[in-house]
């Protein structure tokens, strides 16, 4: 029999997207979210490649579209905000490093939930606080009080998830590329337009303003610094520090770092990499971040939860055993989540160099990579190789 009783523990991508899936193979699940609320917002993020063909196989490509930042590209600018180097969202067949479909995080997030939500129980304003696996269940004592127990629990969090830390311990193996970034919300002035504005300081910093599709823009700023817990600090704290490390920086920080101060959406955490010798453990498993995080800088993260739950549900579906499934799992993604992470660690660097030289080489080999004859060699380096995997077409119990 197949197991009818699911956990997924995180509402944000991957989790609500395996709920689905899950679904269609006629399991009995519920989502637990430690956010009080459904959390709306967040930076863009975007949909390519096998991501792309899940979403169309569930039925959201077309509201996806409809949702889009319509960002038409990214322009990388200089102090005066003169344009140095410009890809269009057609560079690389609408797969360079700005994609056709581009959403904000919260956006992505409530459509998943939606198309879900009416077979799946949404469960806000809790977590796991404890969970013992006894070879037949899981049982799960939530935060909030109740006991309940599961055939499975599937950990959909995020890179830093406590209930994975919690289940596989020293097991958890993190990759810092030796990058911090911050997100938030800032007021939209005209000339934000439609076009993702990068702007590149002396030292390793970086100042990007992005258009969405709520009337707002969205700033980010990073730069670069080992981990040092700058991530674990109180917000004021975080907001102290990003106002010091970009004091002298102009074009239009000013206007960012002014917006910083009443921003109640600022994200700041250590880019790296989640690596993981095994992605399960009893009846308990891992998908999207919380199991092999590429980081922001592969572009691959939305790809790979989304086609990691399309697997996952569908491999449970297949096998009537779950350790096979697991197995199964594991097999399919292993060599996509591989190819994702190979990341070089020089990459932030390249990104964004350390000197106004540098800069200036940056913007000049940007400049060649939408040039007629070098358009293939940078497409090989520029896009993600975001549809190398074969995803089967899996039968549904609904």
């Amino acid at each position: 029999m197949n197991p009818k009783k699911v956990l997924v523990t995180g509402a944000s991508i991957a989790g609500p997207a395996l709920a689905y899936w899950l679904s269609r193979q006629g399991m009995d699940v519920t989502v637990v979210e430690r956010a009080p609320a459904f959390r709306d917002g967040g930076q863009t993020i975007d949909v390519r490649g096998a991501g792309r063909e899940v979403v169309r196989r569930m039925g959201l490509e077309g509201l996806i579209r409809a949702n889009t930042t319509q960002e038409q590209g990214i322009a990388f600018v200089d102090q005066n905000n003169r344009t140095k180097a410009f890809l269009g969202v057609d560079a690389f067949d609408g797969e360079g490093p700005i994609a056709e479909l581009e959403i904000l995080r919260g956006e992505l997030a409530k459509l998943l939930i939606q198309h879900s939500q009416d077979r799946v129980l949404y469960r806000f304003g809790d977590s796991v606080e404890a969970m013992e696996d006894d070879g037949e269940q899981v049982h799960v004592r939530f935060e909030q009080g109740s006991e309940q127990v599961y055939d499975l629990v599937i950990v959909a969090e995020g890179i830093g998830s406590t209930t994975r830390n919690r289940v596989f311990g020293n097991e958890v193996q993190r990759r810092p590329l030796n990058l911090y970034t911050a997100y938030f919300t800032v007021p939209r002035q005209p000339s934000d337009g439609q076009v993702m504005r990068w702007h590149n300081l002396p030292g390793g910093r970086c100042v990007c303003l992005r258009p969405d599709n709520l009337g707002t823009t969205r700033a980010f700023l990073s730069f670069q610094q080992a981990p040092c817990g700058y991530e674990k600090l109180a917000q004021d704290e975080q907001k102290s520090l990003l106002r010091q490390i970009f004091a002298d920086a102009g074009w239009e920080t000013p206007r960012v770092l002014a917006a910083l101060e009443d921003a109640t959406d600022l994200y700041l955490d250590a880019v790296g990499q989640v690596k993981m010798s095994r992605w399960s453990k009893g009846r308990i498993a891992l998908v999207g971040d919380a199991a092999y995080c590429a980081s922001p800088i592969s572009g691959m993260g939305t790809s790979l939860g989304l086609c990691g739950a399309y697997v996952l549900a569908g491999e449970l579906g297949r096998h009537a055993d779950h350790t096979q499934a697991f197995a199964a799992y594991e097999k399919r993604m292993r060599p996509f989540v591989a190819q994702a992470q190979s990341v070089p660690g020089f990459a932030p660097r390249l990104a964004s160099p350390h000197s106004r030289l540098g800069i200036a080489l940056g913007h000049a080999v940007l400049r060649l990579a939408s040039a007629p004859g070098f358009r293939r060699l940078f497409g090989k380096i520029l896009s993600p190789k975001a549809d190398a995997i074969e995803l089967p077409e899996y039968g549904e119990r609904q």
